[in-house]
């Protein structure tokens, strides 16, 4: 599978992808204020630096986007080239490491 950019074009149009304050994550978040909810956003001292966090009731939510995260990888990772098949199977292999750091008890 040829790439239909140049490399310039491609890197362009991958740089302009946001990681954080995505439309979707603006919308719950402005749906979770209206509701009176209150929460941190991109909390680094957390695993994962989740997306929005809930101190009080020890909830962390990641707003992660299909692609980059893999959702449902093994039925389509056969479709793409090497390069991202690598990257995506990394981004995996993190979110399993930092879920499971964020599930452990305080002190461990």
């Amino acid at each position: 599978m040829t790439d239909c950019m140049t490399k310039q074009q491609r890197s362009y149009v991958m740089s302009r992808i946001r990681g954080k304050n995505t439309s979707i994550e603006l919308i719950l978040r402005s749906a979770l204020h209206i509701k009176g909810r209150r929460f941190r956003t991109h909390v680094r001292d957390l695993p994962g630096t989740p997306d929005i966090v809930f101190s009080r009731a020890k909830l962390a939510v990641f707003v992660d986007g299909d692609f980059w995260h893999g959702y449902m990888f093994p039925r389509w990772e056969m479709t793409l080239p090497k390069f991202w098949r690598k990257k995506i199977r990394t981004n995996r292999a993190r979110d399993r490491r930092c879920h499971a750091r964020l599930r452990r008890p305080a002190g461990r």
